[in-house]
């Protein structure tokens, strides 16, 4: 898969794709259905499959005090869209002149004239240009007018109701990651390099990888059972562990990570990128009096995780 971050700088071979639009926090079922319609109109025309998200989002580029709601880093949604087989990511640079784009703008400088793109499918809720004020009816207008097609999908409803990254963060929120699952159509996963730690665990016979959560909305705090992928390096695989995210009471803490014993595994995995999947929420974070209650809970969960872990 190959990134363009600038519309104004784009190789020939990067231009004329079947895209699909949109910020893709959590690239859940209703993303997925989307790209897959950009994937059948390439097809059709014998255009690569590609996507168009902005970075930094839009929300946190006008908002950036307000508290961390992303589902995904971009290292994490291009790890996932690359999965899904696309070709293309316009990861564009979301900043004054971008924002600042009028709709018809927008359209013209660059969907038409910086990308080239062929065919442009969008949910039926996208907006776009200065002040969202482009709406799906603008653009299909857009496009008659300089050349490229336009799908527009409705949005599409789970079990429980619409499929969004809303409802997908409320249901990370209340501690089910399960539910979570079945609106993204994968595990939730938090991505990121292992960071040092304090080593306690270590002393405790439960060495733990430390990951920062910083800029990503925080699941229910406790502990779960997850699902480990190593992304690269000399222990690279799946495995399975039981995670922590919080505070860590016990020792006074106050920033919550994520922090990961992987089961049956021995080696070094400072600085490497690692992905964990939340599979199921295990117990709430508590304060233990020591060490040894707090080695017995720690016993009980990860054989609680290893059971729930070994039946998928």
């Amino acid at each position: 898969m190959r990134i363009i971050r600038d519309h104004t700088y784009v190789n020939e071979e990067d231009r004329g794709a079947s895209v699909a639009i949109g910020n893709f926090d959590g690239v859940h079922l209703g993303h997925q259905a989307v790209i897959d319609l950009a994937r059948k109109a390439g097809d059709a025309i014998g255009a690569p499959l590609g996507v168009m998200t902005f970075e930094p989002h839009p929300r946190q580029y006008f908002a950036p005090d307000a508290p961390a709601f992303r589902l995904m880093s971009r290292e994490a949604k291009a790890h996932r869209l690359e999965k899904l087989g696309v070709q293309r990511l316009y990861e564009l640079n979301f900043n004054a002149a971008l924002s600042g784009l009028t709709p018809e703008d927008f359209a013209q400088k660059v969907i038409k004239d910086g990308l080239g793109l062929k065919h442009v499918i969008v949910g039926a809720d996208f907006c776009f240009g200065r002040g969202r004020k482009g709406s799906t009816e603008d653009l299909i207008r857009f496009g008659d007018q300089m050349g490229f097609g336009v799908t527009v999908t409705e949005l599409i409803e789970g079990d429980t109701g619409e499929v969004s990254s809303t409802a997908i963060r409320q249901a990370l929120t209340d501690g089910r990651p399960r539910d979570a699952a079945a609106m993204l159509g994968h595990w939730h996963r938090i991505e990121g390099e292992v960071i040092g730690g304090d080593q306690r665990g270590r002393e405790m016979g439960y060495p733990t990888t430390n990951m920062s959560i910083d800029g990503l909305h925080q699941p229910k705090m406790g502990v779960y059972a997850v699902l480990v992928d190593v992304l690269e390096g000399p222990h690279k695989g799946s495995y399975h562990g039981a995670a922590s995210i919080g505070v860590r009471p016990t020792f006074n803490g106050e920033k919550p990570n994520l922090e990961t014993f992987i089961f049956d595994f021995t080696g070094d995995l400072y600085g490497t990128p690692l992905s964990i999947g939340l599979v199921d929420y295990l117990r709430p974070e508590m304060k233990f009096d020591g060490l040894e209650s707090l080695t017995a809970q720690m016993d009980k969960d990860c054989l609680q995780a290893r059971d729930i872990l070994g039946a998928l």
